[in-house]
């Protein structure tokens, strides 16, 4: 039997919940319904009212109800509505699960699926869908799904939409139901026959980058990487504070540029962190510390128009970073090193940080470049983190085999001491 979860607010939306049902059932899927609202009265019969949904997290629906502070009442559901998903899932009675909302019922449904393993299948309609989905995607593999109009009945805009969800999340939930290969199982990160290895890459140093993950392959080891677009670094920092990794290869920071300089792809200023403080081996280096990420050009600051931009794509552009910001990325990069507890190495391309900074490109800057490397070395200088100057550019293939095999040298010896 696939059971696919209904998590959401059915007074408010309780029509809606109500159609969804009839067309999962009509999908040959079983339906557990779970109520998240608070003040009306739902529309249609819950499995799991919502009175059990607030003691789950510790409170009573006529307390939350008394209180009138639907901000608070909101946390608490959401909440409830995380550990309901949890035992459900525990009881293997959890094959996927969708909702629909607004912001706040998008606030509470996606916490309750972010506490889900990845893998298991989440699908939220929402009509936040179309802005920064950041807050409610977090570091999980929930999809977000546009519902065009609002949640608001069923018309002839929002019965296609829903109607596709409901086929998309029956799907999705059989295959990870029935499937016997571990590709649509929870994923346990860490669990496998090959230690894991956290690499970060952007576009503009993807080929160093491949070259380091091919070379760690034929080591014997499993490499993830991330995509430094913000998102992508804090679910870097997230997973190696948990302990997953067996090492990271944290080649790319340019998240910690855009951090400084008010770009849009920051991570937060906890990037460069999380291994540190986790004792987990680390190989670092300053791919894309050249460059700061905006929006399409018409979005730019006054600030930044007249200094060296270039058209990414059409939704980025990216601006050259001056002498005076790359000394103060060396000083940063070098006081987060500095605190790491685990083995610590800092590959130094002397050459070039990205395939527009390299030798010829229109980003080559060997005056930025240097008040970078000197900042860094003058950062460093008394700490136990080790520092390696290469006379090459980044994506110089030798540069990354260079930077894996020195990775790979800390994780044996890491492994030998234990």
């Amino acid at each position: 039997m696939t059971n696919v979860v209904l998590v959401g607010t059915l007074d408010t939306k309780g029509v809606e919940y109500g159609w969804l049902r009839e067309r999962l059932l009509r999908a040959g899927v079983e339906v557990i319904t779970v109520d998240t609202g608070i003040m009306g009265e739902p529309r249609v019969p819950a499995d799991v009212p919502r009175e059990a949904v607030a003691r789950a997290a510790g409170a009573e629906l006529s307390a939350l109800r008394a209180a009138a502070d639907r901000g608070a009442a909101v946390t608490t559901m959401a909440g409830g509505a995380e550990a309901v998903l949890l035992r459900l899932h525990a009881e293997g009675r959890l094959h996927g699960v969708l909702a629909i909302g607004g912001s706040g019922g998008t606030s509470i449904a996606t916490r309750a699926m972010r506490a889900l393993p990845l893998g298991v299948p989440k699908l939220m309609v929402s009509s936040m869908a179309s802005g920064d989905v950041a807050p409610y995607v977090g570091s999980s593999d929930v999809t977000m799904m546009y519902s065009v109009v609002d949640i608001a009945g069923i018309n002839s805009i929002s019965a296609p939409v829903l109607a596709n969800a409901a086929e998309a999340i029956a799907g999705m939930a059989k295959a990870f139901q029935r499937s016997s290969t571990d590709l649509h199982r929870p994923v346990r990160l860490g669990a496998g026959s090959r230690p894991l290895i956290a690499a970060s890459m952007a576009g503009v140093t993807t080929a160093g980058v491949d070259a380091a993950r091919e070379r760690l392959t034929e080591l014997g080891y499993e490499v993830l990487v991330f995509h430094v677009s913000g998102t992508g670094g804090r679910t870097l920092e997230t997973l190696a504070g948990q302990g997953v990794f067996a090492g990271v290869l944290d080649l790319t920071l340019s998240e910690i540029a855009d951090d400084l300089c008010g770009g849009i792809l920051t991570a937060g200023p906890d990037r460069l962190s999380a291994a540190g403080r986790a004792g987990v081996p680390q190989v670092v280096s300053l791919g894309a510390l050249d460059m700061v990420k905006f929006g399409p050009p018409q979005t730019l600051p006054e600030r930044v128009r007249y200094r060296r931009v270039r058209v990414h794509n059409p939704s980025i552009t990216v601006i050259r970073t001056t002498e005076a910001e790359c000394a103060e990325l060396g000083r940063r990069v070098a006081a987060k090193l500095r605190r790491a507890t685990g083995p610590t190495a800092v590959c130094v391309p002397l050459r070039g940080l990205s395939t527009l900074g390299a030798p010829g490109g229109p980003y080559h800057d060997p005056v930025a470049d240097r008040a970078l490397f000197s900042a860094l070395r003058e950062g460093l200088r008394g700490s136990a983190a080790v520092l390696h100057e290469y006379d090459t550019h980044i994506n110089d293939p030798v540069f990354g085999r260079s930077a894996a095999d020195r990775l790979h040298a800390m994780i044996g010896a890491v492994r030998a001491a234990a």
